[in-house]
Order: C-alpha cells, then structure tokens, then sequence
C-alpha cells in the first residue's frame, strides 16, 4: 500500500515535498466498525474484487468456546472489561480482537475481528467474574 506519510517532512534543502499523486480507489482507507454493546446491528461492505465484508457495528452476544470441554455456546456479553488495543476504547467499552469481555459464561477474550469477520467469537480465559 502506498503511503504518503513521509510528505509533511521538508527536503535537506527546506523545500516542502509535493505528494507524486493521489491515492488509487484500492489505497484508500475504510472507517473502523467500533463495535459496542447495543442490540444486533451490522453493516454489509462491498469489498475490493466485489467481495463483501460483514462490520459488526453493535452486538451483544458472542459465540463463548471453553477451551476444557472444547464447547462453544451463543452467550450474553455483560460488558467489556478491558481493551489493550487503545486506551480511548478502553474507556468506550469498543470491542476490538484481544479485548477481554464478561459473558454469562465468565471472563471471555476475543479472538475474532469484530469489524471484518462480521462475529464476535471469544474464548474462555476463566470461570471466576471479573
């Protein structure tokens, strides 16, 4: 992917750099889904090569595994415990992949990317609530 990060620097000379071109249609970025607790709410994307891509904007349920009995059940999502992805969505309760959540069935991390996999799938990390 072709950035143009390094362009608000100045050459050696103190001349500005001009940017080459604008970015192609394939280079552009997307928004991130966020995803937060709230009832079932997802955005459907049309994707590069006309695949599409699932966001989940609200949800809350997750597909829970307990990695001792290897059983995966739909369980409610209490709330989000921590985030170490961004300290802002720490704060927001934002749903991200390794963020640690508290299901009915306990302390939960997620192993999905809520934003692209259009699911919020998890594993067990403890029976105890947090």
């Amino acid at each position: 992917m072709t950035t143009h990060s390094s362009l608000y620097k100045r050459k050696l000379s103190g001349g500005k750099k001009r940017a080459y071109r604008t970015k192609k249609k394939y280079e552009t970025g997307g928004y991130p889904a966020e995803t937060v607790l709230g009832q079932p709410k997802r955005k459907v994307s049309r994707t590069l090569g006309g695949n599409i891509k699932i966001k989940v904007l609200t949800d809350k349920f997750a597909s829970v595994t307990d990695p001792k009995t290897n059983t995966t059940e739909k369980t409610e999502i209490v709330r989000v415990v921590r985030n170490g992805a961004n300290v802002d969505y720490n704060r927001r309760g934002v749903i991200t992949k390794g963020a640690e959540i508290e299901t009915s069935m306990g302390l939960a991390k997620v192993t999905s990317r809520p934003g692209n996999d259009g699911i919020i799938s998890a594993v067990l990390i403890g029976k105890e609530k947090a």
